[in-house]
């Protein structure tokens, strides 16, 4: 591969990585646990996958930044949507997840536990 296609490839995937909260290092520093993408037959980087709890907290950052403004700001309505995408993404089976959310979004654990009891019962 060209040194040209390799940064292009790393480029393509930087975006990626940086939503899930990953770090992008050299294959030949990759660990047991990192992920090596290869590219036209050669390894060209690794990615090493941030811990679930981690994740957790990198998406509730990347939510405040889309909305310009603190989770816990938002009114009701948009705090249970913030809820329901959360738990599509299966963050409530973190563990802590729900008073990780409940935290960032500035209301008690039994409000998270209602959002979600109310969108099952919907």
């Amino acid at each position: 591969m060209t040194a040209a296609g390799e940064e292009t490839f790393i480029a393509a995937v930087k975006p990626l990585v940086d939503a899930i909260g990953g770090e992008m290092l050299p294959p030949d520093e990759a660990g047991p646990d990192d992920v090596v993408l290869s590219w036209q037959g050669a390894d060209a980087v690794a990615v090493r996958l941030p811990q679930l709890a981690d994740s957790l907290d990198h998406i509730l950052a990347a939510m405040e930044r889309k909305r310009g403004r603190p989770l816990a700001d938002l009114d009701r309505k948009a705090k249970q949507e913030v809820v329901r995408v959360l738990e599509a993404r299966g963050a409530f089976s973190v563990r802590h997840g729900v008073e990780t959310v409940a935290s960032a979004l500035g209301v008690s654990r039994f409000t998270v536990y209602n959002y979600l009891n109310r969108e099952k019962g919907a």
